[in-house]
């Protein structure tokens, strides 16, 4: 069989290529002046380990999208945890916030006079540490609007002359798309900015998204508005929503590439009244909920059932004997129920009645969760976030409906 001479001469130029380059693998160093491949040995990169600011669900250097529809209070989600932040107190699931940190906020929807400062404020943050973003000057002196797609690298020498911040809000995030959102590679090079900003200042970015009209019933992180590169390139997101005719709202993990991607916490909005005439809202947390964040969504947006009062009661009643003799895995616990003909709800308003404790043990496929009641040696310690003075009034409950004398936290110096 003849081989074309163009063939030929294909095959002697690639062996020539691949000679060259082995002659030169030997000396690893680059003319200067011609564009390069900057390759690291993997032996000489140090493993570091995630640094998180809330465990599982924030963390340092990382880029984190909290999404879901209108009214269900995602802004006020967010300032709860800055509060949290700002003075080392608790975060939802009840573990310490040890350094308190700087907090950035940009947000072109809510004013900051009316509505930022009130909800920080009824949210018991610490002022000092909490910088709106309000603007930008130019380099003749003007002002001009703060451009999150164009002015990341102003905000950056702002920060290092502030000392450094732990936590920077975007608020929408699709502001920082410079170009069309539903167009992955406008969106993946505009946040790109953001990812940069995040790991050079040691920093979580949040970014506030929508859903996308009519995804109801989608896989949540699906249902973030715009190009799926928001979520793709996000570490973690977020959802929120809020159940159908009623108060209960939900926070649940959607995506995770650097934690577990289930599970959530109740929350309920409620009144807040600051400096006597300026009413708001902030965040009250609830417990615990288990599931996927599809399951979650899924049972909180739908049609809410009218339970029959006897047949609750009874679940309750079936629950509580289930439990009372200690903690169990909570597959155990559903099944047993199921025997007894209950459906996945009656249980959850069981639970619910029973303030049922859910304890996560494991990563990954070894990941259980076990329940308890609250009686049981595993109840953990009430929850409540640091109130200090000259910040709005709890009463007696305080934030997270707990008694701080529960709690004896040494809080460490910040670092900035």
């Amino acid at each position: 069989m003849k081989i074309p001479a163009g063939e030929i001469q294909r095959k002697i130029d690639a062996d020539s290529d691949l000679r060259r380059i082995q002659a030169q693998s030997s000396s690893p160093t680059v003319e200067l002046g011609h564009s390069h491949v900057d390759l690291v040995c993997a032996a000489d990169i140090k493993p570091e380990p995630i640094r998180w600011l809330w465990p599982g669900w924030f963390a340092r250097k990382k880029l984190a999208i909290l999404a879901g529809v209108a009214g269900t209070g995602k802004t006020t989600v967010v300032i709860s945890l800055a509060a949290t932040l700002t003075n080392a107190g608790r975060w939802p699931d009840g573990k310490p916030c040890r350094i308190p940190g700087n907090v950035l906020i940009w947000s072109s929807e809510d004013d900051p006079a009316d509505t930022l400062i009130p909800r920080l404020i009824a949210a018991g943050a610490n002022l000092n540490r909490v910088h709106i973003i309000q603007g930008a000057v130019a380099s003749d002196g003007e002002s001009v609007p703060f451009d999150p797609a164009n002015d990341i690298a102003m905000l950056h020498r702002a920060v290092d002359k502030l000392g450094g911040a732990a936590l920077l809000m975007v608020d929408p995030i699709v502001s920082a798309v410079g170009g069309d959102m539903h167009k992955a590679n406008d969106v993946r090079r505009s946040l790109q900015a953001l990812v940069d900003f995040a790991a050079a200042l040691d920093c979580a970015v949040i970014g506030i998204s929508h859903f996308a009209k009519g995804s109801k019933g989608s896989s949540p992180q699906e249902r973030v508005i715009g190009s799926q590169a928001f979520s793709a390139l996000a570490r973690t997101v977020l959802v929120c929503a809020k159940q159908e005719d009623g108060e209960s709202h939900v926070l649940a993990r959607a995506k995770s590439n650097i934690s577990q991607d289930d599970g959530g916490f109740s929350y309920t909005i409620e009144p807040a009244m600051v400096d006597e005439n300026i009413e708001t809202t902030r965040i009250k947390w609830g417990g615990s909920v288990e599931g996927s964040a599809r399951e979650i969504l899924g049972a909180v947006e739908s049609e809410p059932e009218s339970f029959d009062g006897d047949l609750s009661d009874d679940a309750a009643n079936i629950l509580r004997d289930i439990l009372h003799l200690g903690e169990m895995l909570s597959r155990d616990v559903k099944g047993q129920m199921r025997q007894e003909g209950f459906s996945e709800k009656v249980i959850r308003t069981a639970r619910e009645r029973l303030s049922v404790i859910a304890r996560p043990e494991g990563f990954g496929k070894d990941r259980k969760t076990f329940w308890s009641l609250p009686s049981s040696p595993y109840m953990p310690a009430s929850l409540i976030d640091a109130q200090q003075k000259k910040r709005a009034h709890m009463g007696v409950e305080g934030m997270y409906g707990a008694d701080a004398e529960e709690f004896d936290v040494s809080i460490p110096r910040s670092i900035f």
